[in-house]
């Protein structure tokens, strides 16, 4: 099932929603980073589709279950949909990071499996997240794009790539921001 649409994936504590220390367990401790879900209706308005890629090891951690999960992404599409946007899909990993999968990031297991299952084309595929893992999965994965958002973690991990010497694309204050700097891009580059 090919998309046609140029693509953005999302990780999403921190980047569309409030992230926490003790993990986002159920859906009444999802809040949305305002302007996060209105950042998504512009993306989809401007052509674009968004799909989730997030690590959520509090799962095999036996922090929360993967009903909680699905409750809290039920909550989040439905905000998104209430202001006109929509996530194509969600791809998760539930590992611990001493479990050794292939899908946790940095690791590109994620993405490899999203781009495989829509045949997207890498290099017209753009990675927003708030930390070094999310910026390194887009490397791996080679994606044209990896942009970092200062909300979440995003000013430490600021810090952790430039001493990694791994630079995102794009640095932006929030994922409004980074949606705005996305569809100028899009808009001045060739499509596919």
């Amino acid at each position: 099932m090919k998309s046609n649409k140029p693509i953005v994936f999302l990780d999403r504590d921190g980047v569309i929603n409030q992230d926490s220390p003790d993990y986002i367990k159920t859906a009444d401790e999802f809040e949305f980073i305002p302007g996060s879900d209105e950042a998504i209706s512009l993306l989809c308005k401007a052509g674009f589709e968004v799909i989730l890629i997030t690590n959520q090891s509090m799962i095999n951690r036996g922090i929360s279950t993967r009903s909680h999960l699905e409750a809290i992404f039920e909550k989040m599409r439905a905000g998104v949909a209430a202001k006109g946007g929509r996530i194509k899909d969600i791809f998760y990993c539930p590992h611990a990071p001493d479990e050794g999968c292939a899908c946790r990031k940095p690791k590109p297991g994620l993405i490899l499996k999203a781009l495989d299952r829509y045949g997207i084309n890498p290099a017209t595929a753009f990675m927003v997240g708030d930390s070094a893992k999310d910026i390194g999965c887009a490397r791996n994965a080679r994606l044209g794009h990896a942009l970092l958002v200062l909300t979440g973690n995003g000013s430490k991990a600021l810090e952790t790539l430039e001493k990694e010497q791994n630079q995102p694309d794009f640095t932006a204050p929030d994922l409004m921001a980074a949606v705005q700097w996305i569809i100028q891009t899009q808009g001045s580059s060739p499509q596919p």
